[in-house]
């Protein structure tokens, strides 16, 4: 007998999957009744039985889920790591993600002047708050300052460049020429900005007559890059942001500061390493100062360029503006995020990124001592768990050799060669419905605890029962 006959049709597959159709339309769920079927077909040329009704509609379904699952999923981070590249960077502030909710939902006044009914300029939502922000609280200052916001630091950086000294020189010392995530690398943004890198100095020493010798007619800028993902140490010398400025300004020359992550806050005042700030740059004399938005400002993913009000039009006024400027949620989270700063008492517990790592270790370790007992009964005897002390970082290029002192559930196996129980391990948490992210070290696989907030403490527990192994 020919078991292929016995295969349902599509259409009475169909009419059993009325709540499937709703949920996911009849177009998907349509191919994943042929797609199974097909399958079906090919298990009985290989001599597989015939599937049952049931299990047919079941499979059916696990297929329509996959294929309706989003791609970009939330997970827990409990990597060490706070701001991962790979993970999505800074967790926004609530005022954040409402403004962006707003901002989606409605029309919303993005290149439209309220006051005059007019066209308005998009960058007016954020640049008097930022100019207000790196003033350093002088309302005498706020005036001088203006900014414009586009989609990354990378792209802040080559906008600038293009806009400030296309055809001519940038000087910047040898060793400061980074590379970032992706293997992009500072000469080559250059070479893209059509600005001719002018490299000074060594790889550990530059000084400050290496950028006076440097400047020709050719000349349109100094250029100084915070080294925010390695440090050289040892025998080494870099120029102070001041007398680069001097230097640059007694040759009519404009000075930009290359942040690559920055931050608004004093870091030191939270017992966090210090990190140099916009604030700062420009009070040494800078001219320009780009960062990012979505790493230790802890706000979406943009790249902000602030300085000098005659600069910043010039920028705005490059065709490539347009190509990389923001779209209106982004600007929303933007502009949301940046008020929390105006109110520095609560900025730690508001701002997700700041709150996370200043996270005191006695929480951590509380947490710990009410997770060990729930993770083993969940492990059962597939390994031991444990707390034990382990090192974040804060992660995205940001304070890169520095440490923060934190705690982690670490699972060991008993096997003499543990390498494959681990792999187990990790591929069940990343199976979760929420997968969970950790990282295998020592022969163990670990979970640093310092990302995984209280409010989110019973969500992580109750699917640990789903752990498949």
């Amino acid at each position: 007998m020919n078991e292929k006959r016995h295969l349902p049709a599509v259409d009475r597959v169909l009419s059993q999957l009325s709540d499937l159709i709703e949920a996911h339309g009849r177009q998907p769920v349509t191919a994943c009744v042929r797609a199974e079927l097909a399958a079906a077909r090919e298990g009985l040329k290989h001599g597989l039985p015939l599937p049952e009704n049931g299990a047919l509609l079941a499979a059916i379904g696990r297929r329509a889920a996959e294929a309706g699952r989003a791609r970009l999923r939330a997970v827990f981070n409990l990597t060490g790591t706070v701001l991962h590249t790979n993970l999505g960077r800074a967790q926004l502030a609530e005022e954040a993600i409402a403004a962006m909710v707003d901002a989606a939902r409605s029309p919303c006044a993005l290149e439209y002047d309220l006051a005059s009914g007019g066209r308005g300029d998009r960058d007016d939502l954020v640049s008097g708050l930022l100019a207000e922000l790196v003033a350093g609280g002088s309302p005498a200052n706020f005036g001088q300052y203006a900014a414009t916001i586009v989609n990354n630091n990378a792209a802040a950086v080559l906008l600038t460049l293009n806009a400030l000294a296309q055809g001519k020189e940038a000087v910047v010392s040898r060793g400061e020429l980074v590379e970032i995530g992706g293997a992009f690398r500072i000469p080559d943004v250059m070479r893209r900005a059509q600005v001719k890198l002018h490299e000074i100095g060594t790889t550990n020493r530059t000084h400050a007559k290496d950028f006076q010798e440097a400047i020709n007619p050719k000349t349109a800028l100094l250029m100084k890059i915070h080294t925010s993902n390695y440090a050289v140490t040892g025998f080494t010398a870099a120029v102070d942001e001041k007398i680069i400025a001097e230097i640059a300004h007694a040759a009519g020359l404009p000075f930009v500061v290359d942040l690559g992550s920055g931050t608004l806050t004093d870091f030191a005042a939270l017992g966090l390493p210090a990190e140099p700030t916009p604030q700062q740059a420009l009070a040494a004399g800078a001219d320009i100062v780009t960062f990012s938005g979505d790493k230790l400002l802890g706000g979406p993913q943009a790249g902000l360029i602030v300085g000098r009000k005659d600069l910043i039009a010039k920028i705005k006024k490059n065709p490539l503006k347009r190509a990389l400027r923001v779209g209106k949620t982004t600007l929303a989270a933007l502009e949301a995020t940046l008020r929390l700063y105006r109110d520095p008492d609560r900025l730690v517990e508001r701002l997700p990124t700041l709150r996370l790592l200043t996270r005191p270790l006695a929480d951590i370790a509380a947490q710990g001592e009410r997770l060990l007992p729930v993770m083993q009964t969940a492990l059962g005897t597939l390994l031991t768990v444990s707390v034990e002390p382990c090192s974040s970082q804060i992660g995205s290029g940001a304070l890169p050799v520095e440490r923060l002192p934190s705690l982690a559930l670490v699972f060991r196996s008993t096997a003499k060669k543990p390498g494959k129980t681990l792999l187990t391990v990790e591929n069940a948490f990343r199976g979760l419905p929420v997968p969970v992210i950790g990282y295998i070290r020592d022969d163990a696989y670990h979970l640093d605890l310092r990302c995984l907030e209280a409010k989110d403490e019973a969500r992580f527990v109750a699917q640990l029962a789903q752990l498949k192994f």
